[in-house]
């Protein structure tokens, strides 16, 4: 026999290879496929994994380059998330740092023309990324309060013409809402409050009309005032054009006599929303004092209120008991001049701070008729400033003071900045 065979049975051989090949392929794809059908048939089957909750703060779009308009320059806010328990929600916090900016040549006339690149930013000498620009032609909203209560009662006409003059300085496209102190007969007692007098509007009919109709108080609730402007003249975000751009502006001596709320939580709120605050603080301290001097029988006397009795006790007294500062009528004089002395110097200190703390200002007021210079002032202010933010690099809640440094460049010697000192950062 020859070694090898023919090519005819080779050819015969190949052939039934190339049938029965692709056979054994499409056998062994059914095999599989049954086998998985089978397993999946017989597994016993499990909760779908449940997924944790989670809370997110404000978010804003991707980054794009800064640019000198009434628009801000978006930017993605660094995020923070903590994972903890199986159940336990995951936040993203950002807080976005505003902060008012104005320059001024050698000569003190401001400068209007500068560009997001003319400015660097500096939290504890750290560098910070400027993440919102807006310039100085972009509208601002402002709350104007008007306290019509204690001395100020008799000079309603004043605060009137003093209000009508901060209006008129505005500029077209800002929008005010104004607030004052009124009162209200509940079971025949005369109670302070807060009255909204106008929602934020451009509308100057509407805001003279408003400050017509405000009328006088028997007290001062100032803490719920501040509150008030917080949770509803500004209660929704602003808009990105308008970031920076809101302030409350308050006529007042900044005594709170019946308030529910206290500082501590007013101040958080109005914090919370990013409101410069400004305050042109009329001095009525001599006044209120003369006739806390008075006797209780007398109709020209003023008294001080539980609450500021209390609130006296708690900052200034606090190891003595409520009962010894619960009867007005039964202190001395010297013991009433110092409780108003404390709780002017008090008031005093607190205005301050929230001008410090947002980038605002105090203005002294020696009486109603300095008002509307100081009024004139705080719109020539508003007018001219820049609105820079950014998001601190520094993500501790440790409730500390933070300074804020802005530099400017390319400007020529002997110009000058002034901006926000700082802010108090959140405490968890």
């Amino acid at each position: 026999m020859p070694k090898h065979p023919s090519k005819q049975k080779r050819a015969r051989r190949a052939a039934l290879a190339s049938l029965i090949l692709p056979l054994f392929v499409l056998f062994v794809a059914v095999v599989g496929q049954l086998a998985v059908s089978l397993a999946q048939t017989t597994q016993t089957p499990q909760a779908a994994p449940r997924q944790r909750p989670r809370r997110v703060g404000s978010t804003l779009p991707p980054p794009t380059p800064a640019q000198v308009t009434p628009r801000p320059t978006p930017a993605t806010p660094p995020t923070a998330a903590e994972e903890v328990g199986e159940d336990d929600v995951v936040r993203v916090e950002t807080q976005l740092v505003t902060v008012p900016v104005t320059v001024t040549d050698r000569t003190g006339r401001t400068l209007t023309n500068l560009r997001a690149e003319n400015f660097a930013l500096f939290e504890d000498g750290r560098p910070q990324r400027v993440a919102n620009f807006i310039a100085t032609d972009a509208p601002f909203e402002v709350a104007l309060l008007l306290d019509t209560s204690g001395s100020t009662r008799a000079e309603v006409g004043l605060i009137r013409r003093a209000a009508n003059v901060f209006i008129d300085a505005l500029r077209p496209g800002d929008r005010i809402s104004i607030l004052a102190f009124n009162s209200q007969e509940d079971a025949g007692t005369k109670l302070a409050t807060v009255e909204l007098m106008t929602h934020l509007t451009d509308n100057r009919d509407a805001l003279q009309q408003a400050i017509e109709n405000i009328g006088a108080s028997n007290g001062t609730p100032f803490y719920d005032a501040l509150e008030r402007v917080a949770k509803e003249v500004f209660r929704e975000p602003p808009r990105p054009e308008l970031r920076g751009r809101r302030a409350l502006v308050a006529l007042t001596d900044g005594v709170d006599s019946t308030s529910e709320a206290d500082f501590a939580d007013a101040r958080a709120r109005l914090q919370q929303t990013g409101t410069l605050a400004y305050f042109i603080q009329v001095n009525t301290e001599e006044f209120v004092e003369e006739r806390l001097m008075k006797d209780c029988q007398d109709d020209g006397r003023l008294s001080l209120s539980r609450v500021q009795l209390q609130r006296y006790r708690k900052i200034f007294d606090p190891r003595a008991e409520a009962a010894d500062y619960s009867n007005f009528c039964r202190m001395g004089p010297f013991e009433r001049m110092q409780i108003s002395r404390s709780l002017y110097q008090l008031a005093r200190r607190e205005m301050q701070e929230l001008a410090r703390d947002s980038g605002g200002k105090t203005f002294n007021a020696a009486d109603l008729r300095d008002a509307r210079a100081a009024f004139a002032q705080v719109a020539s202010d508003i007018g001219k400033q820049y609105s820079l933010g950014y998001y601190s690099t520094n993500k501790a809640r440790d409730g500390g003071f933070r300074q804020i440094r802005v530099e400017v460049r390319g400007l020529q010697p002997g110009a000058q900045v002034t901006a926000r000192e700082g802010y108090q950062a959140p405490k968890s």
